[in-house]
């Protein structure tokens, strides 16, 4: 009897149930509100068959399949993510520049980010925020004793980041670019850079990204829609006027679930890049406070998984889990920030929870990947002890 209890403590000690736990809640909330937010688009829509259920099935497959490729992610070895780091980069370089030809590339809302695979659209940017996550980690390792070196130790990463932002550019995709700038980054940061020079990065980094929006005309009216959307409600500041609106309509406790006035064709994109102001506005300020917390709950996390590593001498895992953690946590504040009206619009979905598979499936990957990491901790921490 006793041995029997002892046995379960045991395998319940072998996994982060609070992380799987917070993350599975994310996409259940999610797989609910994208329902709720996409019933109205689905039934006008002819693409549809004017079905009220056609995104839910859809998200549900995505769903299924996101966990099905978690489970199969967390069988991996790190040290086999490491080994095929720079391959899983290079593969999703050329998948951006595939995304690129003419004829290959699938254009939607002006941006061709896609790759149809007939069944399904691919969007390989998502997929490259994973590959930069573990290409970065393994990089940062393997350079750790030249960080402090301008041209040995962030050159040549600041050559292959250029590559990514030129590619993510053309598209384009400036959110994501913005995300897999932040990812890097913090990694060579978190790795021991020298900090004077990422000071100086830094200041170099916000100067390129003011004349990128400062030299293209569409990135710059997202900006002055963003700074007054009511002077032009019905045209560049029209997504976030609605937005606040929704925000505005749910108060404390929101209107009810499903009761959402702001999806019925007033906010564009309503599952996807403003899932959160249908969350608001259906479930209000606690619904909001319980999606905060429960990403905080995952990149707190994150880093804690990451620390514990590092103390285990495993620092290629603890670079990823804190690059997880940069990543999952970067992209959910850009987008809780364009639904609240404190970021300019930017086209990035809130992880785990939007609708769309490419996301979906790259973010469960990310997720099992850091669980990995928790469970190898785990098992070297026993052997340790014992």
């Amino acid at each position: 009897m006793f041995h029997a209890i002892d046995s379960r403590q045991r395998v319940s000690a072998d996994y982060d149930w609070t992380l799987m736990w917070a993350a599975l809640l994310l996409v259940g909330v999610g797989f609910v509100m994208v329902y709720s937010a996409s019933i109205a688009t689905a039934e006008a829509g002819r693409h549809t068959g004017y079905q009220p259920a056609y995104f839910l099935v859809r998200h549900g497959i995505y769903v299924l399949a996101g966990v099905m490729m978690g489970l199969i992610a967390f069988q991996v070895p790190t040290r086999v993510w490491q080994q095929y780091s720079a391959y899983l980069f290079i593969l999703g370089a050329a998948l951006l520049v595939l995304v690129l030809i003419p004829g290959v590339g699938r254009e939607v809302n002006g941006s061709q980010r896609w790759l149809s695979l007939f069944v399904f659209n691919l969007q390989p940017s998502e997929f490259m925020k994973l590959a930069v996550v573990i290409y970065a980690a393994d990089y940062t390792v393997r350079k750790a004793a030249h960080l402090d070196s301008f041209r040995r130790g962030f050159l040549p990463m600041l050559m292959v980041m250029l590559l990514v932002g030129a590619l993510l550019l053309l598209e384009p995709d400036f959110g994501a670019f913005a995300v897999i700038t932040a990812i890097a980054m913090a990694l060579l940061f978190l790795g021991g850079m020298n900090w004077r020079l990422f000071a100086g990065l830094i200041a170099l980094l916000v100067a390129g990204f003011v004349a990128l929006i400062w030299s293209s005309p569409y990135r710059l009216q997202r900006v002055v829609g963003f700074m007054d959307p009511w002077s032009d409600p019905y045209g560049k500041g029209y997504q976030l006027s609605h937005a606040l609106i929704a925000f505005g309509r749910g108060e404390w406790l929101g209107v009810g679930l499903g009761a959402s006035v702001e999806k019925l064709f007033y906010l564009p994109e309503a599952h996807t890049d403003f899932l959160l102001a249908v969350i608001a506005e259906e479930l209000g300020f606690a619904g909001v406070t319980v999606v905060v917390v429960l990403f905080a709950w995952v990149v707190a996390r994150a880093f804690f998984i990451g620390r514990q590593a590092a103390n285990l001498d495993r620092y290629f895992s603890s670079l990823t889990a804190q690059g997880v953690g940069v990543w999952l946590g970067v992209q959910a504040v850009i987008n809780m920030g364009v639904n609240m009206g404190l970021l300019p619009t930017k086209g990035l979905t809130l992880p785990l929870m939007s609708f769309g598979g490419s996301g979906l499936a790259a973010n469960c990957i990310a997720v099992a990947i850091l669980l990995r990491i928790d469970w190898e901790n785990r098992q070297m921490m026993r052997g340790i002890a014992v």
